[in-house]
């Protein structure tokens, strides 16, 4: 996700979904930051994800295949090289978790289509819960709408594949948002970080839960990092959905062979601190302000990712930073191929996107690049 700078006022009036919300903690008390997001974002109803629109210039925030089809484009000659390394299979099923507009794949596939074999071979799958963007993933993408299936989570997807059979999996900008919790360290010791309300106006504000998290809750970076004591105040987050994804991820492609590559911003360290965030119309917004009209994000934990699928028996690559990634893919090259025979203004166009894309002053260094595959496939491309 890219973002212009500043940051929005709170709105006056609550939002349906805050409204909700503020009812629920007063019959129940404290909720977590995990089912504030999971409300925020996925409610069916006021939620961010299923009542928005959120990608694109007229949304909240704009992903790298909207910035420049080059981005599609090379994940497209990824998968291919993938299912050549995988003894080019005649029935393989091709995931996406959060596709969005469906323009990633869209890209992906025109790049595929050089190799026929490849698209015949493709179950596609994607997981995708919005009905609006469902619709919209469905029109982008009429020309494979026979071999096209939408799941509602991951589990589903793998029951909707081909039995038995291998799997390429794609997933950018699809971790961040997953639901996060937070631990505080107080003079007490760690307490989780919880949301209640507050003053007349009854508005949504952090507080800390009176009792320690439970013993099976590790507050430490994966590989021991920080192991001094955090001053007080410090933040320590946790994705568990993210360590659960990945270990489906990893257990499915090490028994049925494949890959899977996820791209997303965050820290290819573990470590302390707050990266909670909130985004609407391209601008910061208060995390808790009008939930159910911004996007709620977090950084993702790479290193934990990693370790979790190396649990599981995956072979892992990077995570490597997305521009030296498409650069390592072959961006320029493929810069240069399209330009050739463009206007001046069609060639500044595409040299900004691809510039926003892999730079490291833009979106080339905040976001990795992290693959999962079969231990007895070659290194992954672009990860060599």
């Amino acid at each position: 996700m890219t973002t212009d700078k500043s940051a929005s006022a709170q709105t006056e009036q609550k939002t349906p979904l805050e409204e909700r919300l503020i009812t629920l903690i007063k019959a129940n008390g404290p909720i977590s930051i995990a089912d504030y997001m999971a409300d925020a974002l996925a409610h069916p109803q006021e939620g961010y994800y299923t009542a928005r629109q959120s990608i694109g210039a007229d949304g909240d925030f704009i992903t790298a295949p909207e910035v420049s089809q080059i981005f599609g484009e090379l994940i497209g000659a990824w998968m291919v090289q993938t299912w050549l390394e995988l003894g080019s299979p005649k029935e393989f099923a091709l995931i996406e978790l959060g596709p969005g507009r469906g323009v990633l794949m869209e890209d992906a596939l025109r790049t595929a289509a050089l190799r026929p074999e490849f698209l015949n071979a493709a179950s596609l799958i994607f997981v995708e819960a919005s009905g609006r963007l469902r619709h919209e993933q469905r029109q982008r993408l009429k020309a494979f709408s026979s071999r096209l299936a939408w799941a509602d989570d991951l589990q589903q997807a793998f029951e909707k594949a081909p039995p038995g059979a291998p799997i390429i999996l794609i997933a950018n900008e699809f971790f961040d948002c997953l639901p996060i919790r937070q631990f505080q360290r107080t003079g007490d010791g760690w307490r989780e970080r919880m949301i209640t309300i507050c003053d007349k106006q009854e508005r949504l504000v952090f507080t800390t839960a009176p009792t320690p998290p439970a013993p099976a809750i590790v507050i430490a970076p994966s590989d021991g990092h920080d192991e001094d004591a955090p001053q007080e105040g410090t933040i320590f987050e946790l994705c568990a959905d993210g360590t659960a994804h990945i270990e489906a991820i990893a257990r499915k492609i090490t028994a049925q062979k494949g890959r899977a590559l996820i791209i997303d911003y965050g820290r290819q360290k573990s470590g302390f601190g707050e990266t909670l965030q909130a985004v609407r119309a391209h601008q910061f917004w208060p995390v808790l302000s009008a939930p159910g009209l911004a996007d709620i994000t977090a950084h993702v934990d790479f290193e934990t990712l990693a370790g979790a699928a190396v649990e599981m028996g995956a072979g892992v690559y990077g995570p490597l930073a997305q521009g030296t990634f498409l650069q390592n893919l072959g961006l320029g090259m493929r810069l240069e191929r399209i330009c050739a025979g463009k206007s001046a203004a069609e060639q500044a166009a595409l040299h900004t996107g691809a510039h926003r894309i892999a730079a490291p002053s833009q979106m080339g260094e905040l976001f990795k690049a992290l693959c999962l595959s079969s231990a007895d496939l070659p290194p992954a491309p672009g990860f060599q």
